[in-house]
């Protein structure tokens, strides 16, 4: 595929996205991340390693940017941080060139993606008005 063409359609995506999808591409991003991380990290390839564990942190640094602590109260502070710690993981685990912790870093993210998949199928079945409500605690 074209690579300016996918770099378009990705923007177009981002673009059209409510809240709840951009967050969950965000999940999504870090996760093929961690994948590739993972498989450099078998290959034994330090560069691309690299790359893929600096993409991951500076998505998870920008989920965590993105937590509304006034809004969130505790459940936000939880998540921030979970952030934390994934990223401490994803650091670990590039200065100990060790899978172990992407292994649980990308654990933790899937988990969290699917309490986002189980939001945005809550929000296409209720109603508008609590879709605002029961959405986005913590966030924006």
């Amino acid at each position: 595929m074209n690579p300016y063409a996918s770099q378009a359609s990705l923007e177009i995506q981002v673009l059209q996205a409510d809240p709840v999808e951009l967050i969950q591409m965000l999940y999504r991003g870090a996760l093929e991340s961690i994948r590739g991380a993972r498989e450099s990290l078998a290959q034994g390839d330090p560069v691309s390693r690299s790359r893929h564990i600096s993409r991951t942190s500076e998505i998870i640094a920008e989920l965590m940017l993105s937590v509304n602590r006034e809004q969130g109260g505790e459940l936000a502070v939880n998540l921030i941080e979970l952030y934390d710690y994934m990223i401490h993981l994803i650091t670990r685990a590039h200065v100990e060139q060790k899978d172990k912790p992407l292994a649980e870093a990308s654990q933790l993210l899937q988990t969290l993606l699917e309490g986002w998949d189980a939001i945005a199928k809550q929000q296409r079945v209720a109603p508008p008005e609590q879709q605002a409500e029961a959405t986005l605690a913590g966030y924006y």
